[in-house]
């Protein structure tokens, strides 16, 4: 838990407060002011006057949310007044911005009147997309959130009520599913009867819960038909007939409890007393109902979540209202609707039930999720939820009629918002739809891991390849059970029994007999080493690429390809690549892998694979043959090396722009390239950077990760006959995912080749 302190400093530190204002359009010069102010403001002014739709177009309202709140039920902390809540709301900003790239502007108004609030928030209809409402205490909160959505065409989200209800019903659907009980016999109870107890039990009404199984409590007892002491229009609707009256009585035989109330309401006498495989949501903050461990001490059997993240199943709300407002605003949808809210409870209850990326893996502490009883919900950091939830949101707006926006292909929709969480998955989308639209044969060696099973799942899904897997089949196969995968159907090839075996081993005699190599160590290799069985699967035509290395060090992969596929005839030799992704753009490096003390020929070499692979990724080389000088600046071996490679490189590749030798500044600065050297070919912007051996390359592509931020892909192996690849032992599965795509487009080039050439 954070302490006092460490809070007050995190708030108070640098800037004030969590949030900012940054423009979006340069405004550095007079033109940029006129354009910006007056008079150019003035065109998407009078736009607008004639066709009010255009404010989505010219103005930031279309990705704006208002987090509005009078401070009235602060979460944890009660009445604690609207300038007092304020950094809540600035919290709430920085979570919309952080995982959906929402833009909030936090209003917290002084007044515990609802009809103030409803005129005000009314009256601000023209500047936001939607509005979220934050702790305002219940019954008010119903009474303005029904208004608003009765006057207002924008989304209006009160997200106390729903965004608890959501996460909430996910978990119970899937915990359900695993106890294997159906919604409508089941006994709900929910102890608290303020804005998220009574939308959680609606929506599990919703959901098909029955409302003679359901007992609502408040802090005087049970809500029963006749009770006055405490009671609203909106508790009324939930009262029960049953017989109960406080809440150790209505726990009696209870499939569900949902807390949302106060730290140890919950005994676990009441715990013993519930049903077989009680499902136990102790959600009030900052302390559950019951702990977790005291509830599992009571029994076995029970599953539990709560509100905090140090416990397994945390329902937290940041799980829901950035995605569910990302959907909302993309389709520019009136209203926040049932079906939507639905759509996210099944997005989330589905996602929990696919393996968890690496990403989320580390981020807790290295502890593997996978869906059971401590895993009903995703975790809040998984990147995944923004790609599940928003589309199934900004579906089910088109599908109920609330949507004005046509957003057009669902699945590209995704692709739009997988963008938006960095430039190296909109790289890495292109490559792989490119993979997709002719799926190639990829043989991994190391079939036996359990990233390159993780990593099989997603290439089957997504129909990026065909995986082979080498290794032990009943390992494999064991490995495959228990880690809950749906592999049937991938070729699994045991290299101790293969039908190949003697075909293979001749091929590597016949190869390698030159090279002291007995055709009884021929066969041994081809049995033991799969790193050669995988190379000679490519060589005879049994698969279009390999992959291999997780479990290796570098050269007992590159060897055996070397060995049995080798180099193109018409390369000198085979050069390494890494893609380094930053926020707004792509630099190619190389070599970083393979050359290390490459001639002239060889950096010439380099430079043309390097832009051709480029290309791939949609990418318009502009090579730089970096130096440490520029233009003849220096005269020494080392630049005359890089000299000449660029000469030879603009000797055979005539139409590629290329320029050297330059230092990397030079390369890279627009600004002092046309002050010192106009007649450069690169302009400074170059992006495609050619390093004139391996040391300077694998320490500056390693630089740049780490202190530069670059995400780093690769290594990608260039000039190899067939496709192969080279895994880092520290690759996360999605690593292996993006390499596996580059393998996939470099095994499509090398086919379109053959046939160019006549070969087929």
């Amino acid at each position: 838990m954070a302490k006092k302190q460490d809070a007050l400093d995190y708030h108070s530190s640098g800037r004030k407060g969590k949030i900012e204002v940054i423009a979006t359009k340069p405004c550095d010069t007079s033109r940029d002011l006129s354009l910006a102010y007056s008079p150019g403001v003035a065109e998407p002014c009078l736009a607008i006057e004639k066709s009010p739709e255009d404010a989505y177009k010219y103005t930031a309202k279309g990705n704006l949310v208002a987090v509005v709140s009078n401070g009235s039920a602060v979460l944890g902390l009660g009445d604690i007044g609207a300038l007092a809540g304020k950094p809540v709301m600035e919290g709430k900003g920085i979570l919309f911005k952080r995982f959906a790239d929402i833009d909030v502007f936090d209003i917290e108004l002084n007044t515990k009147d609802p009809d103030e609030i409803i005129n005000t928030v009314r009256l601000l209809e023209p500047t936001f997309g939607g509005i979220n409402l934050e702790d305002i205490k219940a019954p008010e909160c119903f009474y303005i959130e029904e208004k608003l959505k009765e006057v207002m065409n924008i989304p209006v989200f009160h997200d106390d009520q729903h965004g608890t209800a959501i996460i909430a019903n996910a978990g119970l659907i899937n915990a359900l599913e695993l106890i294997k009980k159906d919604i409508s016999k089941i006994k709900i109870v929910v102890n608290g009867a303020g804005s998220a107890g009574i939308a959680c039990a609606q929506m599990a009404l919703t959901l098909g819960a029955k409302k003679e199984n359901m007992v609502l409590c408040d802090s005087k007892g049970v809500i029963y038909k006749g009770r006055t002491e405490g009671m609203n229009d909106y508790k009324a609707r939930l009262a029960t007939e049953m017989e109960c009256r406080t809440l150790d009585e209505a726990m009696v035989d209870a499939d569900v409890f949902f807390g949302v109330s106060a730290k140890d309401a919950v005994t676990p006498e009441m715990v013993a007393s519930m049903a077989a495989d009680p499902i136990l949501f102790a959600m009030a903050n900052p302390d559950p109902e019951i702990l977790p461990s005291e509830a599992i001490k009571v029994r076995s059997d029970v599953i539990v979540g709560t509100g905090r993240s140090d416990f397994p199943n945390q329902v937290n709300n940041v799980l829901c209202f950035p995605f569910l407002f990302r959907g909302a605003l993309d389709t520019h949808a009136t209203a926040i609707n049932d079906e939507m809210k639905m759509a996210a409870v099944k997005a989330l209850a589905n996602l929990a039930k696919e393996d968890v990326p690496d990403s989320v893996i580390k981020a807790y502490g290295n502890t593997k999720f996978s869906f059971g009883r401590d895993y009903l919900i995703p975790k809040p950091f998984d990147p995944r939820v923004l790609l599940h939830v928003a589309p199934a949101v900004a579906q089910a707006a088109i599908d109920s009629g609330v949507a004005t926006r046509d957003i057009g292909d669902i699945d590209k929709y995704t692709e739009s918002l997988e963008a938006l969480q960095g430039r190296s998955k909109e790289i890495m989308r292109t490559l792989i739809n490119k993979a997709k639209s002719d799926r190639k044969r990829i043989v991994f060696p190391e079939g036996d891991n359990e990233k390159i099973l993780r990593a099989t799942q997603i290439l089957i899904d997504e129909k990026i390849a065909i995986p082979i897997l080498l290794g032990p089949e009943d390992k494999i196969k064991g490995m495959i059970k228990e880690l809950g995968l749906d592999l049937h159907g991938v070729q699994i090839i045991d290299t101790k029994g293969s039908p190949k075996h003697h075909e293979y081993t001749n091929e590597l005699f016949r190869l390698r007999q030159r090279k002291g190599v007995t055709e009884a160590e021929a066969s041994r290799t081809i049995c033991r080493e799969r790193n050669y069985y995988g190379a000679m699967m490519v060589r005879m035509g049994d698969a279009d690429a390999m992959l291999s290395g997780i479990n290796h060090h570098y050269p007992e992969t590159i060897r055996p390809a070397l060995e049995v596929i080798g180099k193109q005839p018409q390369v000198k030799g085979v050069h390494g690549l890494y893609m380094m992704v930053f926020k707004k753009e792509v630099i190619f490096c190389a070599d970083t892998t393979v050359t290390i003390d490459p001639t002239a020929e060889e950096l010439a070499e380099t430079a043309i694979l390097a832009a051709n692979k480029a290309r791939h990724f949609e990418v318009e080389p502009r090579v730089a043959m970096l130096s440490f000088s520029n233009y003849g600046s220096a005269i020494h071996p080392f630049t005359s090396k890089v000299i000449r490679a660029t000469q030879l490189v603009k000797e055979w590749a005539p139409n590629l722009v290329v320029d050297g030798e330059v230092q990397a500044n030079v390369a890279l600065d627009p600004d002092l390239t046309e002050q010192q050297y106009p007649f450069s070919q690169i302009k400074g912007n170059a992006n495609v950077l050619v390093f004139p051996d391996l040391n300077s390359g694998n320490i500056s592509y390693k630089l740049l990760s780490k202190l530069g931020g670059a995400e780093a892909v690769g290594p990608i192996l260039m000039g190899m006959k067939k496709p192969v690849h080279v895994l880092q032992r520290g690759d996360e599965v999605n690593d292996i995912v993006n390499m596996a795509a580059v393998a996939v487009v470099d095994a499509q080039d090398a086919f379109e080749k053959e046939i160019n050439n006549g070969y087929h």
